[in-house]
């Protein structure tokens, strides 16, 4: 299996309303910027993936005018997945380990400013029996969160514990959307939005972009002093079917985390996707990380959440601290679906 790293990565900053007008305007900036960091373009990359979702926008094959944002012509090599664009990156490095390419670019985009994402995000559900229920993310989240709350594993002032560190962790994040100095009994004070989550138990809704270009082999030492090797990578699922499963714990995470080797040595830092408080609590269990374990140094969804983007930004975080010499072993994860019904977790390592 050949040695695969990320090499760079750029993302735009989050804000509630972007102002660029379209796809392209969007991925333009941060795919020239991540591939400025090494020094290249377009002709260099072997092959491009994205990823995003049409629902939105609210119109068919907007991943389509996204890739107006690069280089029109020659043809390139190209594929795009109708999910967050860590699953992108996931397949563009199984494209590079064909052998017959480098390099590749991957990027995702996601305007939360357009749709009210809460409802979109009910058409995850079983359209037979849950959908029709109008059963949106926020309260899925919170019949989670009160089912953790009956188990006895946590309470509400834990899940406000969580929100007040990854909030104060982003003040040091240029790119965060939400930050600052909370007390915990000042988030306890705040009205619930779905008992048991409150405002701040909640991801802020984001638009935002970013990229990360990836290389194998010798071309990844050519890039870059210090690659982020990918040690380990995989994605495993929980059944569809709420009813089926046990919300307070998330097998597919824990079966996800050991086959990537997440416990193979010892972890500097995790930037998990939890975009709420309580999930964050149920990830640290299923990949057994350590309590000397840093957890979203960046903030992570509670901080700043886009829609198809936020899971790619945790990759290129935890990249970012490897590429700079601060983390030796750094874990990356993102989540799809409801009430993480998907986990794909990765390990990174410098030389």
């Amino acid at each position: 299996m050949r040695n695969v790293a990320i090499v760079s990565f750029a993302q735009l900053p989050s804000v509630r309303v972007s102002h660029a007008t379209d796809e392209a305007e969007l991925v333009q900036p941060v795919t020239s910027q991540a591939m400025n960091q090494v020094g290249i373009n377009q002709d260099d990359i072997g092959f491009t993936c994205s990823g995003s979702t049409d629902y939105l926008p609210g119109r068919p094959f907007s991943f389509v005018a996204a890739v107006d944002g690069l280089k029109a012509w020659p043809p390139i090599r190209e594929s795009h997945v109708e999910m967050d664009g860590a699953f992108a990156l996931y397949e563009a490095w199984v494209r590079l380990l064909h052998g017959d390419i480098d390099t590749a670019l991957v990027f995702s985009f996601g305007k939360c400013s357009l749709a009210p994402v809460p409802d979109v995000l009910n058409l995850q559900n079983d359209p037979y029996y849950v959908q029709p229920l109008g059963l949106d993310s926020i309260s899925a989240a919170a019949l989670q969160a009160q089912a953790l709350i009956d188990s006895g594993k946590a309470t509400e002032r834990d899940f406000a514990e969580v929100a007040v560190r990854n909030r104060k962790n982003a003040l040091a994040n240029p790119n965060a959307q939400i930050k600052g100095n909370f007390s915990v009994d000042e988030l306890l004070k705040e009205p619930y939005l779905s008992s048991p989550l409150r405002k701040s138990f909640c991801p802020p809704l984001s638009d935002s972009a970013a990229a990360i270009v990836l290389a194998a082999g010798d071309a990844a030492k050519k890039l870059t002093k210090r690659p982020a090797w990918i040690r380990g990578i995989d994605h495993r699922t929980e059944p569809h079917s709420l009813g089926q499963r046990d919300l307070t714990s998330s097998p597919s995470a824990k079966l996800a985390a050991e086959k990537a080797g997440v416990g193979d040595g010892k972890v500097d830092l995790a930037e998990l996707h939890a975009p709420f408080a309580h999930q964050e609590l149920i990830l640290r269990e299923a990949l057994g990380l350590a309590d000397d374990v840093s957890i979203n140094p960046s903030g992570g969804a509670l901080a700043a959440n886009s829609l198809m983007t936020a899971g790619l930004i945790r990759f290129g975080e935890a990249a970012s601290h490897v590429l700079a010499g601060k983390a030796d072993r750094a874990v990356a994860h993102t989540t799809n679906g409801v009430c993480l019904q998907h986990n794909l977790i990765a390990v990174l390592e410098g030389e």
